[in-house]
């Protein structure tokens, strides 16, 4: 596919919250990663407003298992508190996805340089990261490095189908659907012999407006543009 990237990201612990589970101060995490969460990984390996994102799949590599940790949450009125979260153990995934150029952004045209994006995210991925990758959230940090996604083998390969029930597909950002509001999305992912097939986030039935929202402005001034990064990054490179 066009401006693909295959990566795997793997660490001790993940913690990809059910929502539900938080009402009661406490977190309980999915089974397998949501949408979102990959989205995210994407993003802290490179980012830029200029482009989007799609998650195709994802493959996963180990047994799903869970481990339940006493923690002391931060509490703002003091007192000493202690929840119960469960993560995953030693987690590992084969992920595919692509980038398109963001529609939502024409105040960003000047930065859409398929080639230049392209080249820095592969780069991003061989390094590691721009920045810390964790899985789900912070304190679960992980590591990500290049893979050939069809090469992976998962611990499901010949099981069949699993189905996870109803799971939060991921967050709907006004720059990217063009409505000054937040929202939230639903789905029922099956994972097929270790393989989810995620659905692009419009085609998704079950979403629910969480709040107004503006988009953030972004401009030549507040953001550095794709050929300078690209330039920047070769002489970088020719340095070491």
């Amino acid at each position: 596919m066009r401006n693909s990237i295959e990566f795997k990201v793997h660490g001790s612990y993940g913690l990809f919250t059910d929502p539900i589970s938080k009402l009661g101060g406490e977190k309980l995490t999915y089974q397998v990663p949501t949408y979102q969460a990959l989205k995210g990984i994407l993003e802290q390996i490179y980012w830029k407003p200029t482009i989007k994102y799609i998650i195709d799949e994802v493959k996963v590599l180990n047994p799903i298992q869970m481990e339940a940790k006493g923690v002391r949450p931060i509490n703002d009125k003091g007192g000493n508190t202690l929840a119960t979260y469960t993560y995953l153990k030693d987690p590992s995934y084969a992920v595919r996805a692509h980038f398109e150029f963001n529609e939502h952004r024409p105040d960003l045209v000047y930065d859409r340089n398929e080639h230049k994006h392209h080249n820095i995210l592969k780069r991003a991925v061989k390094a590691g990261g721009r920045r810390d990758v964790f899985l789900g959230t912070r304190e679960c940090q992980s590591y990500v490095e290049p893979c050939i996604f069809d090469d992976e083998v998962s611990f499901y390969e010949n099981m069949g189908e699993l189905h996870f029930g109803t799971m939060v597909h991921g967050l709907s950002y006004p720059d990217e659907t063009g409505r000054n509001v937040l929202e939230a999305r639903l789905w029922n992912p099956i994972m097929k012999n270790g393989v989810i097939q995620f659905i692009r986030p419009e085609e998704c039935q079950l979403v629910r407006k969480v709040k107004p929202l503006k988009p953030k402005q972004f401009n030549s001034e507040n953001i550095e543009s794709v050929d300078d990064l690209h330039e920047s990054l070769f002489f970088e490179e020719e340095g070491q």
